[in-house]
């Protein structure tokens, strides 16, 4: 039998081709899996809810199939645990929330149907920001999830325990959400690697509402290979949601040719880089100069205006968000965390005509991005954050006033490629004097997943940041 150490450090490609090979089972990854999630929990309060009996129930059955020879999905007997908003007809999903505690849903998503047909083992629930809000991680109702690499730290949000739970080993991959940036945020803060596919690439059907015009499905790992076998699963046409592509889904892995001889990476010249921490701009320094020895060429390019972008995305998220809320904050108004009061409340008050002419102006701003940045690189290359994870304190507002700089802060970077749609890959690049981890973004055309995700395998197989562990 395989140590459960041994087996923790492998990543989920290596592990779903151990299962076929039966070099290990799955009842042994899912219970080193358990062990560590309960450990994880109890330093990081990562989970939810953690479902031990479901889960080697479902391991035995995945045994028994490889047993039998039949036929094995990607995922087959691989443990993995998502953030707490995807459905499950009857099962209760809480989106973060005191207040959805007892609520079970109708419906399946269609991302958790996938995954159960690709053979993956639903480990359990993870920990979020309520209502997938807060781009910092903080949670009053369940409370806040740590930073797997300093306990007095933010994980980063809204997909904090998927984040944490990644890094700590607790699972091999997770499934979150991000509308402004809450699946990079917490890939960064955390050093894993996060993906926010092209808007429409994967179904949102059976998943809580964030916003109903930028929400987007998108995985989490520790490489760049595992995100692309997660994205190959969950991508895809879906008659349920009119939102989705009917895009033919790449092979993503077979695009991980290690390759990026005469790829042009742009650097932008303005905004990403402005009030960044001195290490993190050395990290992004130190990556360019990896990717330029790959063989990439390295150009400089001034990108239209992000600020515009960053504002009208928060426009578009407030209206549609207090929307959404609306029959829940007449009922339950002073059980609403400040920050989500803050932000949702705000949305009652902006004109409707504003909000219209917000949604007016996104594509051509796409377009006028695409065109400034994609005429002269294939993929951009700015920090995902400029900081390292903050503490608690640093981040928890003490009034109305200080929520939206607060935001600012975290999310200036990542809001803008969500505003117009596209698509953005957050790649561990090292790590700070204090130990916490810095990560750069990569950026592409819509549906340029594949191109990003070869980029980044290509860094991971020339650097070792990804199998640094924040665990003994």
């Amino acid at each position: 039998m395989t140590g459960a150490r041994e087996v923790l450090e492998l990543s989920l490609c290596e592990a779903a081709e151990k299962i076929r090979a039966k070099e290990v089972t799955s009842t042994e990854l899912v219970r080193a899996a358990l062990q560590r999630a309960k450990q994880a929990h109890a330093a990081a309060n990562c989970f939810i809810a953690i479902e031990e009996e479901d889960a080697l129930e479902a391991a035995a059955r995945a045994d028994e199939a490889v047993e039998c020879g039949d036929q094995l999905g990607p995922l087959h007997g691989v443990p993995l645990a998502h953030k707490d908003m995807f459905y499950r007809a009857g099962r209760v999903t809480t989106g973060g929330s005191r207040l959805l505690s007892d609520y079970r849903p109708d419906a399946t998503a269609t991302v958790v149907t996938k995954m159960e047909a690709a053979g993956a083992i639903w480990l359990g629930a993870l920990n979020m920001s309520e209502f997938a809000a807060n781009p910092t991680g903080q949670n009053e109702s369940f409370g806040d999830c740590r930073n797997a690499w300093d306990q007095d730290r933010i994980s980063g949000g809204s997909s904090s325990g998927s984040g944490v739970a990644v890094a700590l080993r607790a699972c091999f991959g997770s499934l979150g959400s991000d509308t402004g940036g809450s699946v990079r945020l917490p890939a960064a803060l955390n050093g894993v690697v996060g993906l926010r596919p092209t808007y429409g690439r994967v179904s949102r059907h059976g998943i809580l509402p964030r916003t109903w015009s930028m929400d987007t499905v998108g995985p989490l790992a520790r490489t760049a290979r595992d995100c692309a076998r997660l994205l190959a699963v969950i991508a895809g046409a879906d008659s349920n949601d009119a939102s989705c592509s009917s895009m033919k889904v790449p092979a993503y892995e077979k695009q991980l040719t290690g390759c990026i001889k005469g790829l042009r990476i742009a650097v932008a010249v303005n905004y990403f880089q402005d009030g960044a921490a001195a290490e993190v701009l050395e990290g992004m320094t130190q990556s360019l100069q990896v990717l330029a020895k790959l063989g990439a060429e390295i150009v400089e390019v001034a990108v239209p205006d992000p600020e515009r972008l960053y504002h009208l995305g928060n426009l578009i998220s407030q209206v549609e968000a207090a929307a959404i809320h609306s029959d829940l904050l007449q009922k339950f108004r002073d059980e609403y965390p400040l920050v989500l009061k803050t932000r949702m409340e705000s949305g009652f008050y902006l004109p409707a005509v504003d909000y219209l002419a917000a949604l007016s102006a996104r594509s051509r701003l796409a377009s006028e991005f695409a065109e400034a940045v994609f005429s002269q690189a294939d993929v951009l290359h700015v920090p995902t954050i400029g900081i390292t994870a903050p503490t608690f304190e640093d981040t928890s507002p003490k009034s109305s006033a200080d929520v939206f700089p607060l935001l600012a802060r975290t999310a200036r970077n990542t809001r803008p490629f969500s505003t117009i749609g596209m698509p953005a890959l957050s790649v561990p690049a090292g790590f700070s004097s204090e130990g916490l981890p810095i990560a750069f973004q990569l950026v592409g055309r819509p549906y340029a997943e594949g191109l990003l995700l070869r980029v980044a395998d290509a860094y991971q197989c020339a650097t070792s940041w990804h199998q640094r562990a924040p665990i003994n």
